[in-house]
């Protein structure tokens, strides 16, 4: 039996079955590429859900982690750190916000940011307790806590967990009329929408979808939530994807890129009329804030801005969807996206399905996976090259006429 396989049957042993990876085992990345315990180089097109636009490992940001993890590791938030006070002023005036709230998780910040919308409702907007409403998007993906599930029409992830947290209600996405019903009931406090559905298969709204409905919220005293999780950190092309409609949401959850995949860290950042609800003993986090989180979201955005990465993702997508839609397959019904985060669709043929491509394309040495069954996701390191990206273009064609 080979290495891949003894690896994979002890996982498969060991561990809760709550994905379904490819086969490869990965041990080592570097920029644009992993490789697996066979030693095979691959281009990796998922980036860990864009969690490393920076690129696996990228020094400056392993510097920054190595230097303050042997300096100062932990002190939790019983006590002030510097590396916290230096990462509190850093990331407010990096993203233009006056406080910042920082958690480990995407979905730790998203279950924040509902807290902050709910005790904002009471205290601020009047809404009569235990009634305030969340108003979210169908086919959204926040995460998969008890209460974001919750807010989710995802049958896997939803089927079998209840009872769920009331309080949340889903209309349908880039939907602004019925974005204006919802909002007409005094008692909703938010609305959590992604720029960008990521998950669902990276569905983009219409063009002005979030400016209408930011307009929307600010008619009916609603706090617009932005989850830019996925989104954010230059992966569409702009720092964040609310940023191609000039859009500042009133809260802003941000994880994944923030720490160039090589730290957990999330935060929600807010202006102080809504962030001043949060008190002390309201909410908190042993991890939230350590120093070394703070160290790295520094190092890497930094990262972000020193090499203009926002920027190369914008022209690096467009060359990108190009290239995919001149690939002469029947296989692909449909390419989108923004920036570096696009999506192909697959149709089926001679029984062949997004996963037998996938499964082609990581044995011509790209790593992608599907989403929905029938939908891939492309989203590569954003210090990917032009001509790397050419290289990727070859392989994805090579793979997908393989079945013609």
């Amino acid at each position: 039996m080979d290495i891949t396989k003894q690896h994979i049957q002890k996982e498969n042993k060991f561990s809760a079955q709550n994905y379904h990876p490819l086969p490869v085992v990965l041990t080592e990345g570097k920029g644009v590429f992993v490789w697996d315990v066979d030693k095979k180089k691959y281009f990796d097109f998922l980036s860990a859900y864009s969690a490393v636009n920076q690129g696996h490992c990228h020094p400056k940001i392993v510097k920054a982690l190595i230097d303050q993890s042997s300096k100062l590791g932990l002190t939790s938030r019983a006590f002030h750190s510097e590396a916290f006070v230096e990462f509190s002023e850093y990331i407010t005036n990096y993203f233009g916000f006056d406080k910042v709230l920082p958690m480990n998780t995407g979905a730790e910040a998203v279950e924040t940011a509902i807290k902050i919308a709910r005790k904002w409702g009471y205290e601020k907007k009047g809404i009569p307790s235990n009634n305030a409403k969340i108003i979210v998007c169908g086919d959204n993906f926040h995460g998969r806590t008890i209460t974001i599930i919750s807010a989710s029409n995802d049958p896997d992830a939803k089927g079998n967990f209840g009872p769920y947290t009331p309080g949340i209600s889903s209309i349908p996405y880039n939907n602004l009329k019925c974005l204006k019903t919802a909002l007409i009931d005094f008692n909703v406090a938010a609305f959590l929408v992604e720029p960008i559905q990521g998950e669902a298969g990276v569905f983009l709204p219409d063009e002005g979808y979030l400016m209408e409905a930011f307009k929307i919220c600010k008619e009916n005293n609603v706090l617009f939530i932005a989850d830019e999780v996925q989104t954010g950190i230059a992966r569409t092309g702009k720092l964040l994807a609310c940023d191609h409609e000039n859009v500042k949401p009133d809260i802003l959850i941000l994880g994944k890129a923030i720490s160039g995949g090589l730290y957990p860290v999330s935060c929600v950042l807010a202006d102080n009329h809504i962030m001043e609800v949060i008190t002390p003993g309201t909410h908190g986090s042993t991890y939230g804030g350590n120093p070394i989180a703070c160290a790295v979201v520094t190092a890497a955005l930094k990262v972000v801005k020193d090499e203009c990465l926002a920027e190369k993702a914008e022209k690096l997508g467009v060359f990108l969807r190009e290239e995919l839609r001149k690939i002469n397959s029947d296989m692909i019904k449909l390419v989108r996206g923004k920036g570096l985060l696009n999506a192909i669709v697959i149709q089926p043929k001679n029984g062949k399905e997004a996963w037998d491509v996938c499964l082609k394309m990581a044995e011509n040495g790209l790593l992608a996976k599907p989403t929905h069954g029938d939908i891939i996701r492309f989203a590569p390191p954003l210090v990917i090259t032009r001509e790397e990206l050419k290289q990727c273009v070859g392989i994805i064609k090579q793979s997908i006429l393989s079945f013609e």
